[in-house]
């Protein structure tokens, strides 16, 4: 009996199939009060193009997707995190962090003070993104 696999888990090469392997980022410091948010965008730009990204946001990292935020010294943050769930990264925020910081979900998780492609979703979506990860960066003081 062959397996049965996941098409959403798969890469074609030239003549074989291999599962692409997933790679979760947890952060937890805000935006410019630490270097992680920068230092998981690099991470996680480079692992995109052999793995399945996830990156949540819990504590005061819900802030880095904050639409209009203007660095003077600075890359914008969100900026690059919108760049990286455009390429097609899982960028999820933790909805209760996120509410206890301002940020309130419309129904399908879309925030309308975060950039497009990032969601606000519950902390059980970490469990599940945990289970399903063969490496896992934790970026946190």
């Amino acid at each position: 009996m062959q397996p049965t696999w996941s098409t959403s888990r798969l890469c074609s090469s030239t003549s074989e199939r291999s599962i692409l392997k997933t790679l979760t980022i947890i952060l937890t410091d805000g935006p410019y009060t630490s270097e992680y948010a920068e230092m998981a965008n690099k991470i996680a730009k480079a692992a995109l193009k052999e793995h399945q990204v996830n990156i949540f946001l819990y504590l005061d990292a819900v802030h880095i997707p904050k639409l209009r935020q203007c660095p003077s010294q600075f890359a914008n943050i969100g900026e690059l995190f919108r760049q990286l769930a455009e390429s097609g990264a899982a960028v999820r925020a933790c909805s209760r962090c996120a509410a206890a910081r301002g940020y309130l979900p419309d129904e399908d998780g879309a925030c309308p003070d975060y950039y497009e492609g990032i969601k606000i979703t519950s902390i059980y979506d970490l469990s599940e993104m945990l289970s399903k990860s063969d490496k896992v960066i934790t970026l946190s003081r």
